[in-house]
């Protein structure tokens, strides 16, 4: 294909995949006729093939036409001709007309393409790729950098690009300029330019570039076309584009003006200007931009500047100072710019430049062509001296004046107003947080200050405090701070210059009250819990009344037999305002009561432990503060005195509690009283009270409850008898508790049975009275035991049970039989009775506890407990020694081990039942199994019928869709009967 200039263009034979999308530019259209299929010659082959050897179809892209800009000649797929020079399209195939179709013989079984496949196919290939510049023409001037860049989009092939320049002062014969690809594509005439480096290619991306050309002259101007070599598989698109380039002569001027002087040396707030000349001689109709540069060593900043379009726009940190017309820009005559500054600040020193850049526009597009800047001058912000001073430190008596003079000094003689605070601080250091203003004459010459308190304007230079009726909180520093404020634009101040003096010491003197404090202990503890009183008292006290306050603070320190520092801790304080705070020692027992502090008169003060523990033992001591009343009716503390510590101790011991149990009659029958008494003695405890309670435990051998202790009743400190545990409704009244004496009780307990076996103790608690009527629990002892044991010759029963059904199925009734036998002596029926409870544990083994199902006493009552399930629970006595449990209606939650346990009452010789020892029998397991037939009758004949009513509809459906919706009627069609030929004939 023919390129430009004669070249011949260069194409990459590459199989690439497409790009999506359809790429135009420049109002540039791509047209695509529907392709065609390849023509086949006579005899099944087509034209300019392989004779015996089968082509598939081939698509003839050579319809495919592009207007607009750039167009270009597209190159052939392989078979279909070579592409004419010139930019020319290719020839068809031979044989081959365009529009024509021929379909392939049909002995070789594939159909032609059709049509709207083929206009589909030929909408998705038909796309090619885009070289951009940029649009419209570029202005330069003389001596400037020319820089054009060049894009390429939607080709095939690799991601890196290669490009070709090329330059036409007409715009019609173009000669090779750079490539990034070739290197001898260049022209003569440029190769030495490119050695030298001023023209270069920079490459900005894969598919980007940029071409340089420094320092642009006149003949430079024309015609840029850029232009990338083919790595399509099929020539679409466009590959070139151009760009036009106008230089233009250098008739840019920028000057400074010689007022004012290159270096100019200001004070602050003193007003200045800055000029600088811009003029172009442009054949163009260009703009000016101007901007005025503020350079400070290596920072820059922008001040004010005038933008090529006419506005103003202020730098950043100037735009409140253009606002208020501290900075402004105007013009002057024909060329000259003026910066004014009418207040000058310490930011604006540095040198100024005045940057000047000149604009084209060319279809609502501004280009900047060329800049120029010139420095106008360097301005020094000098600092203005001043310094301010206090004359010396001075002692002045209370309820007297204090006269102070602040004398500034300044090199300033210009209009600028003083401002003057007077501070007052503790500390000499003024830099300190906590300095407060006394009085301040602001710029305006108005006074603010507080009572008694007054500052004047002594003379020009001097300024004078006055501080009435001085006290003791007016001892400390003072010193003034002074500023320097100058008249700017618009009615707004400048600070120029601001000094702080050293401050000044005063000393106010004053006579400090004199006393004396003495701390007593009048009630010492003797024993824990005891009430401790310690009194601090005011004596000797010197001073005027009327003016001070008394107040105290508590403290308490810890006894140490080492020389160890100890730190005292604070138990509570009294400020002036007679408020009370507590320490983190007291406060939860001030809290409740137990630390009181209190003052009982103007000299003496109180504190109060209402009942102390071993851990108040220590040194207490008291400090007593003088505070004086101010002027503005507060209080100031003025003097602490200590007092000497005072000791709280006493020797302490443990407590002892001793309890013996005695039993009156060692031996005894059944239904016999059973009579024990208590004796208690106590050491180091302090005016005690006992209270006394009755325990009882179960011998080894008894299973009910094995080694399990059991509360019978009490007596508290207040003698109140309460029953504890004492379960037997027959024998409420059968335990009696009583006091016989402070130290010593007795305990009773009639018609003993059987089941009251066991060893009986007394455990006695000692009360020490706390407050009055409170308690505290100083010991608990237990005494020795009293073992109650029957001899019994009588019956030995026995509990077994038995089970005809140990293996259910689900539903089906369960019944257990617990049988009673008798071993022994032979007793009449009627005096017998048994207490009978059924028990279950509804697992494999028994580690979970047993659950109670029914119980049956001996007056023949039952109590069945409620279940979850719904299986139904009855007992019954089916003999004098037989008790049957039945479960009616099992389920699956009822199988495990079952036991009864029983309690038999046998009637003694003079009437009365005795209860004998609870006794269990061992556990039976029953199974409960599910009826599987049972269990799956129902869903099976459900899932049968079920079966059946769909096969019938099913078969219902196919018979009605055969005879009346399918029905169709079938033609024969006749056979042509041919003879088979003879090979000869073939």
């Amino acid at each position: 294909m023919g390129g430009a200039g004669g070249r011949t263009r260069r194409f990459f034979p590459f199989a690439f995949r497409k790009r999506s999308g359809l790429h135009t530019r420049l109002g540039g259209w791509l047209r695509c006729r529907v392709p065609v299929p390849g023509r086949l010659e006579e005899g099944g082959e087509e034209a300019g093939a392989e004779p015996g050897r089968t082509q598939p179809p081939r698509w003839d892209f050579s319809a495919c036409e592009e207007s607009g800009a750039g167009a270009r000649p597209r190159q052939r797929s392989a078979g279909s001709g070579a592409a004419g020079a010139g930019g020319g399209g290719g020839g068809a195939a031979a044989g081959t007309k365009a529009g024509e179709s021929r379909s392939r013989p049909a002995s070789m079984g594939r159909p032609a393409p059709r049509p709207l496949l083929l206009a589909l196919l030929s909408l998705a290939l038909c796309r090619g790729r885009v070289v951009r510049v940029p649009t419209g023409s570029l202005v330069r001037v003389v001596g400037n950098e020319l820089v054009i860049p060049c894009n390429v989009s939607d080709y095939d092939g690799p991601s890196e690009q290669n490009f070709d320049w090329s330059f036409s002062s007409s715009g019609t014969d173009f000669v090779e300029l750079a490539s990034t690809w070739e290197l001898g594509f260049p022209a003569q005439l440029y190769r030495e330019r490119l050695q030298r480096g001023e023209i270069l290619l920079r490459r900005t991306a894969n598919d980007a570039v940029e071409l340089h050309i420094k320092n642009v002259q006149p003949s430079d101007q024309g015609y840029y076309k850029c232009s990338t070599p083919s790595t399509d598989a099929t020539v679409q698109g466009n590959y070139e584009d151009t760009v036009q380039v106008k230089v233009l002569a250098d008739a840019l001027h920028v000057s400074a003006s010689s007022q004012p002087s290159p270096g100019l040396s200001l004070r602050l707030a003193e007003p200045f200007e800055l000029r600088c000349a811009a003029s172009t001689a442009s054949q163009l109709h260009t703009h000016l931009a101007l901007l005025w540069e503020l350079r400070r060593g290596p920072i820059r900043r922008s001040v004010l500047s005038l933008t090529h379009e006419g506005r103003l726009r202020p730098g950043p940190g100037y735009e409140q100072r253009y606002h208020s017309g501290d900075v402004r820009l105007d013009t002057v005559g024909s060329d000259g710019y003026r910066l004014s500054v009418s207040s000058a600040l310490s930011s604006d020193q540095g040198s100024y430049r005045c940057l000047v850049s000149e604009w084209i526009g060319e279809q609502g597009n501004w280009q900047e062509i060329q800049e120029k800047a010139v420095d106008v001058a360097t301005v020094v912000i000098q600092p203005t001296v001043l310094r301010a001073a206090v004359v010396r430190n001075a002692s002045v008596a209370e309820g007297k004046e204090l006269n102070l003079t602040c004398n500034i000094t300044t090199d300033r003689v210009d209009s600028v107003s003083p401002e003057v605070t007077w501070f007052f601080s503790v500390v000499p250091d003024s830099t300190l947080p906590g300095s407060r203003v006394l009085a301040r004459l602001d710029r305006d010459a108005l006074v603010h200050s507080s009572p008694h308190i007054a500052l004047s304007h002594v003379d020009t230079r001097s300024y004078h405090l006055l501080v009435q009726d001085v006290s003791k909180e007016n001892s400390g520093y003072y010193f003034c701070h002074v500023a320097l404020w100058a008249p700017g634009h618009n009615g707004s101040w400048h600070k120029v210059a601001e000094a702080v003096s050293a401050p000044a010491g005063v000393d106010v003197t004053w006579l400090e009250p004199d006393y004396q404090v003495y701390l007593n202990a009048s009630k010492v503890p003797e024993f824990s819990d005891d009430l401790t009183e310690l009194e601090c008292r005011i004596v000797e006290a010197k001073g005027p009344e009327a003016s001070v306050r008394f107040t105290v603070s508590w403290y308490y320190r810890i006894n140490w037999r080492s020389d160890d520092v100890v730190a005292s801790e604070l138990l509570a304080v009294m400020n002036g305002d007679w408020t009370l705070k507590y320490g983190d020692r007291s406060k939860q027992r001030a809290q409740d009561g137990d630390f009181i502090f209190s003052k009982e008169h103007t000299d003496m003060f109180s504190f109060r432990i209402q009942r102390t523990t071993e851990e108040d033992r220590g040194n207490y001591y008291c400090v007593v503060s003088a505070w004086i009343k101010q002027r503005n009716d507060s209080w100031v503390k003025s003097k602490d005195v200590f007092s000497k510590p005072v000791n709280i101790f006493w020797a302490s011991e443990d407590s002892v509690l001793v309890v013996k149990a005695r039993q009156l009659k060692p031996f005894f029958a059944a239904g016999n009283t059973f009579e024990m008494t208590c004796k208690v003695s106590s050491k180091n405890i302090k005016s005690p009270r006992y209270s006394v309670l009755i325990t009882a435990e179960k011998p080894v051998g008894d299973l009910s409850s094995p080694n399990e202790t059991k509360y019978i009743i009490s007596l508290d400190q207040d003698s109140v008898v309460k029953l504890e545990n004492w379960t037997d409704a027959s024998r409420v009244d059968g335990v009696v508790l009583e006091k016989v004496q402070e130290d010593e009780f007795r305990y009773r307990m009639y018609q003993t049975q059987v089941s009251d076996a066991g060893l009986y103790r007394c455990m006695v608690t000692a009360w020490s009275p706390v407050r009055g009527s409170l308690w505290r629990e100083a010991a608990t002892s237990l005494s020795n035991p009293i073992q109650i044991d029957f001899q019994t010759t009588g019956p030995v029963f026995n509990a077994s049970v038995h089970s005809n059904t140990p293996s259910v199925i689900r539903g089906d009734l369960i019944k257990l039989f617990c049988i009673i036998t008798v071993e022994g002596t032979a007793l009449d029926p009627d005096d017998m009775a048994f207490d009978v409870s059924w028990f279950a544990v509804h697992s494999f083994g028994l580690d979970k506890a047993p659950v109670l199902l029914s119980a049956l006493d001996r007056k023949g009552i039952v109590n069945t407990a409620q279940r979850a399930w719904r299986s139904g629970l009855s007992l019954e006595r089916v003999s004098m020694l037989e008790f049957l449990l039945q479960v009616h209606g099992s389920e699956d939650q009822d199988f495990g081990n079952y036991f009864c346990s029983v309690t038999p009452w046998v009637k003694s010789p003079t009437g009365s039942w005795q209860k004998e020892a609870e006794i269990y029998s061992k556990p039976v397991f029953i199974t409960v199994k599910m009826d599987v037939l049972n269990a799956f009758k129902y869903p099976l004949l459900i899932g049968v019928g079920l079966s059946t009513i769909i096969g019938l509809l099913s078969c219902l459906i196919g018979y009605c869709s055969s005879h009346w919706c399918c029905k169709k009627e079938v033609q024969e069609t006749r056979r042509e009967r041919r003879r088979l030929m003879s090979m000869e004939m073939d």
